[in-house]
Order: structure tokens, then C-alpha cells, then sequence
């Protein structure tokens, strides 16, 4: 039985006769005609119209689970699937909608648009939960007539991702947000953020939606949130797949065609929205700048396979059932866009597939360009600080009584920082079993060598990076990283890896693989063994031998000697001037802060 129920304006059948009855006797002659059409009239069925969502609760998993089994029973145009599992050990679901009555991602009609939905991914944000039961309840009522849907797309949702935070329920986590009632916690079982974990691949959840994604490879992808933040009067705000980014002729298509007309349709049904309010400032007067989703989040991840994401974020001050209903009418926009624009769609995915196929330089750190700003009319709440009624200073304060609309800066182009030229393949050992485990979920096809092959290649040499105090998200993440690319011969044993990067997972291979990727295998800390010098010296064995060094190759020792005289730090500790001695010689063990993913570009 579903947890939910819609009140339907649709009058019992075997009243109209009694109804058509009263009506001709009430009119005379002249009006018999009339009364009577109007009877055929009520005695066709009539289309049922949407029930705004109402009330402050929201759906627990198991109800949630049982609804969509209740929906999927019986019907030849739905399926509930599990497609993997949890940290919890719970299992993780996938309910389809398709009306030609397949449901394998390798089978799907290629002239249908696929769009993905994923909710929950933090549970104390479940408005895209209860909206995504409506959205399934009446694409699956034919009472509905919203045929024309599912004649042109394919709609696939996970009902709620993080199903171990979902389990957690509370009140108290969300301390500035309007209801529901109850609601589940941001962290998974293992209390990772899942919307940190797309690249990282912690947890079960994240290793299951890889393996989902890249096999159906949606056209667009919707991530339901809730905000934090600002106050202002709108209940949706929309993070877009950061266009430049997304890059080409799809982010182009993005930014100039779709997303206005999406806006505009929101404003058109009564639910005007406006970008993500992400302040330059403390408050929206300062300027809006767009959210840089980098692969950790989930569209920044689908970017990576040419999928076009929109990240759902209504405000946390509005009621529940206003925010569901936003999320709701959301999920019509965009489904109405992709059966208007399929063709559209398609060419733009056909265009930026061939686009990647003759991509020879990718991007894979990015920065804000605050050289370059728009101009956005945005309506906002007036503001003011004012003695702290808690402790000592000044507090924020909106006032709900003075609402205005004018033009604000926003900051939505972000060019790149580090571009790299994309090798013909890259050779990962099979030591690194997590690196390939992640490469495979992802659907990266690899290849093997048959026998030990020793390759000239190009490796990279790890010259500095920082790395925080803390940890986050499970991880020291580094960043600014410093290399030098330079030749080194390497042994490919039989059994280690070689990934053709001519391939739809181009952009995936290249973001995981690069040491300079902000969000890259080794930024998480997949490759910090390399990190580690193994082997040392005794100072008064090596002294000897570095003084042999030293006179035996002029160009050392006029280097030692620079050195000195522009480090005064080195000129001061006698150990340190034997290190760099040792580091500079070919007693240095050559895998020391060598990243061990290298690049190829001859034939294999």
C-alpha cells in the first residue's frame, strides 16, 4: 500500500445519471439540449489533475521501498531492481519507468532521453524523496495524460541513496531548517558525506552508483537537495553543471538554450527560481557565484560522461510541503524540456561524444574568473546587522517586510588553472588494485599485457604539494601539486594495465589519473606510499662517498656549490648538504615521489 495518497477531483461513475437527471429538470426545453451534452460530457473520463503534496513528514525508507514495489506490481512499464548494495548492508534500489517495458540500461530505445533521478543522498534533505513517489505515482496513472512523457523519455530514480543516513532518523541535525518532522542524518553509516565520495569511491553506495551510471549513462541527471545559507524569498534554487566545465559545444548548449528555458519555465507554473545562492559576500547584494561542482559531487562526476546535471537546492526556511512541491514541479519542467527538445538532446550528446573522441587537452584543475560577471534581477530580503541577543558582537538579521529586485553581479565563468595534453594511454600497475577496482566500476575499458614489456615512457616527478593538518572526508586531501614530466624506462609486467584514453570515459581517465587533478587518485591519497623514501645512508659511510662524487662529476659539484650559496639553510646543517648530494646521485631510490601512473604515447 503506498504511504501516500492523492485526493483526485473525480466524481463516482454511478452518480452522473442522478446528476443529468436533477439538471433536466431544473431547465426548460430549450436547455434540455445543453443539460444532456453536458452529461455525455461528465460521463467521460476525466483527466486527473495533481494534488499539491501536503503535511510535514516525510516517507521512511522501508514505507518508501514498499511504495515503489507497490507501484512496480503489476505494472509492465515500471520495475523496482536492487543494483548493488550499502554501507549499512541494506540494499540499494532502482526503480525504472520505461513504456516500451525494458528494463536492461543496454537495451534502451537510443531515440528515447534517459533521466536519472537521485534523492536522499543526504537524508536530512528528503524533499526530492517524497516529490520523486508523486512524480513515479502519476507518470504510472494513465488518468494523468502524461503519456507524452514516457512516449519520448525513460526515467530512472533511486529512491534514496544514502540509505544508511536515511535509517538514522532525527529532528535535531537540521537545526536551521523548516520541517519535516523527522528526517535522516547527512552521514552514512561509515559518516561519510556520499556527496564527497563520487570519485573516492569509500563507501559501498558510491562503488554501487559508479557501476548504475555508467551503465545507463543518462542524458541528464537531477541530485534533490535542500540549502543552506541566505535568506530571500525564492523556495528553488538550481546548481547547473558548471559550463565551462562541461566545456564545448554541450556546455555552450547548456548555458545559452537550456537553463533559460528551464528558468523560465519554473516562473511561468508559479515556482520562479533562481540560480544557487552562493554569495561572493555575506549576503546576496554582494553577488552570486556559480557552484564549481568538481567530481566528488555527483554532477561534476556525471559531467565527466558528457551528462548534463542540474542539483535541485530549495530553501530551508520554507515549509516542507512548499519545498516538496518546488522539487516536484522541477521534475515536470525538465521532463516536459526533454520530450519538447529530444532531438536536441540527442544531437548535442552525438556532438560532444565526437567532440571528446578529438579532445587533446583537458582541464583538470579550475579557477573563478572574477574578471568576468554578469548581470542577474534577483529579489531579496532586506538586511541588517544588529546587537547579538546571544553573547557579545553583531547578528545577521533578514527582514521578511521588505522584500526588493534589482540587478546583482554574478560570477559564473572559471577558467583553467592546470590543462594537460591527454597521452595516448596510461600504464597503471596491477599493484595498485584500488586504482583498477575504481577504473572498472567506471566502465574504463583496459587491456593487459601478455608478457613483461619494458616502455619508454613519460613519468611524472612529485616536487611539492600541500597537504592539510585534518583530515577530510576520511582523506588528507593534497592540492597544489608541483610536477616535472620527464622520460623513465619501465617495466610493464604481464597482468599490468594499459587505458587507451580514445574513449567515452576520456575525461573520468584523465581527472582520476593526473597527480594535478583537484580531485584526482592521487589527491585522495591513493598513491601516498610513493610518498615515502625507503632506503637511507649512514653520514660517515656516505661522506666518503660523496666526496668521490663530487670530484668525479664537475656539473654535480658546481651544482652542489649554486646550491649552497643560495640556501643559506643548506650552507648551515652539514646532514642536509649529504642528502642533497645522495637525492642528486644514483644511490637515490628512483620510485621515491615518482607518481607510478605513467604516460604513453607510442604503439602498444
Amino acid at each position: 500500500m503506498l504511504l501516500f495518497s492523492h485526493e483526485f477531483s473525480r466524481r463516482n461513475w454511478f452518480n452522473y445519471p442522478r446528476e443529468a437527471n436533477q439538471i433536466i429538470m431544473q431547465y426548460n426545453l430549450a436547455q434540455i439540449f445543453i443539460a444532456v451534452s453536458a452529461c455525455f460530457i461528465l460521463m467521460l473520463p476525466a483527466s486527473a489533475q495533481h494534488v499539491p503534496f501536503t503535511g510535514n513528514q516525510t516517507v521512511t525508507w522501508e514505507k518508501c521501498i514498499e511504495s515503489y514495489a507497490a507501484l512496480s506490481s503489476g505494472s509492465s512499464i515500471a520495475k523496482l531492481t536492487v543494483c548493488g548494495m550499502t554501507d549499512v548492508g541494506k540494499p540499494l534500489h532502482l526503480f525504472i519507468i520505461n513504456k516500451d517495458g525494458i528494463f536492461y540500461p543496454e537495451l534502451f530505445d537510443k531515440r528515447k532521453t534517459v533521466v536519472m533521478i537521485n534523492n536522499g543522498i543526504h537524508p536530512g534533505e528528503p524533499d526530492g524523496i517524497d516529490a520523486s513517489l508523486m512524480l513515479a505515482s502519476e507518470l504510472l496513472d494513465p488518468s494523468f495524460n502524461l503519456s507524452s512523457i514516457l512516449d519520448s523519455a525513460i526515467i530512472c530514480i533511486i529512491p534514496i541513496y544514502n540509505v544508511d543516513g536515511a535509517l538514522n532518523r532525527g529532528s535535531k541535525s537540521r537545526a536551521n531548517q523548516n520541517g519535516p518532522e523527522q528526517y535522516g542524518f547527512r552521514g552514512n553509516a561509515r559518516n561519510l558525506d556520499l556527496n564527497r565520495d563520487f570519485i573516492k569511491c569509500d563507501s559501498r553506495n558510491a562503488q554501487s552508483f559508479n557501476q548504475i551510471f555508467t551503465k545507463i549513462r543518462p542524458h541528464v541527471l537531477i541530485d534533490t537537495h535542500v540549502s543552506n545559507g541566505s535568506d530571500y524569498p525564492y523556495t528553488m534554487t538550481l546548481i547547473t553543471t558548471q559550463t565551462d566545465k562541461l566545456g564545448g559545444i554541450l556546455g555552450k548548449y547548456l548555458k545559452e538554450k537550456m537553463e533559460p528555458l528551464l528558468f523560465s519555465s519554473m516562473k511561468n507554473c508559479g515556482q520562479e527560481m533562481c540560480p544557487y545562492v552562493n554569495t561572493m559576500g555575506r549576503t546576496p547584494e554582494s553577488g552570486l557565484i556559480d557552484f564549481l561542482e568538481t567530481p566528488r559531487f555527483a554532477t561534476g562526476y556525471a559531467a565527466l560522461f558528457n551528462t548534463i546535471g542540474f542539483t535541485t537546492e530549495t530553501h530551508m526556511l520554507k515549509p516542507y510541503a512548499q519545498r516538496v512541491e518546488a522539487t516536484y514541479r522541477f521534475f515536470i519542467v525538465l521532463l516536459e524540456y526533454a520530450r519538447d527538445h529530444r532531438n536536441d538532446l540527442h544531437q548535442m550528446r552525438l556532438a560532444a561524444d565526437e567532440e571528446l573522441s578529438n579532445l587533446k587537452i583537458v582541464g583538470v584543475s579550475f579557477e573563478l574568473d572574477t574578471t568576468s560577471k554578469e548581470k542577474l534581477v534577483f529579489r531579496g530580503y532586506d538586511s541588517r546587522t544588529e546587537p547579538a541577543e546571544v553573547g557579545k558582537g553583531e547578528r545577521l538579521r533578514y527582514d521578511h517586510n521588505v522584500e526588493w529586485s534589482k540587478e546583482i553581479s554574478r560570477y559564473r565563468k572559471y577558467r583553467s588553472r592546470v590543462e594537460i595534453n591527454i597521452p595516448r594511454y596510461y600504464l597503471v600497475s596491477q599493484a595498485w588494485r584500488e586504482v583498477i577496482e575504481r577504473l572498472q566500476w567506471n566502465g574504463v575499458e583496459m587491456k593487459q599485457f601478455e608478457r613483461d614489456t619494458i616502455l619508454e615512457a613519460n613519468a611524472y616527478s612529485l616536487l611539492d604539494y600541500h597537504s592539510p593538518a585534518k583530515p577530510y572526508e576520511g582523506h588528507f586531501l593534497h592540492s597544489d601539486v608541483k610536477v616535472e614530466l620527464r622520460k623513465k624506462r619501465v617495466t610493464c609486467y604481464a597482468g599490468d594495465y594499459y587505458v587507451a584514453t580514445n574513449q567515452l570515459a576520456k575525461k573520468y581517465i584523465c581527472e582520476v589519473l593526473e597527480p594535478q587533478s583537484e580531485d584526482g587518485f592521487f589527491a585522495w591519497n591513493f598513491f601516498d606510499s610513493v610518498l615515502q623514501q625507503k632506503e637511507w645512508f649512514s653520514d660517515y659511510v656516505f661522506e666518503d662517498i660523496a666526496d668521490s662524487l663530487l670530484k668525479s662529476d664537475v656539473k654535480l659539484k658546481m651544482d652542489f656549490e649554486n646550491a649552497l650559496r643560495n640556501d643559506p639553510a643548506l650552507e648551515a646543517n652539514h646532514w642536509n648538504q649529504l642528502y642533497w648530494i645522495y637525492k642528486h646521485s644514483d644511490y637515490y631510490e628512483q620510485s621515491a615521489n615518482v607518481f607510478p601512473v605513467y604516460r604513453f604515447d607510442g604503439k602498444l
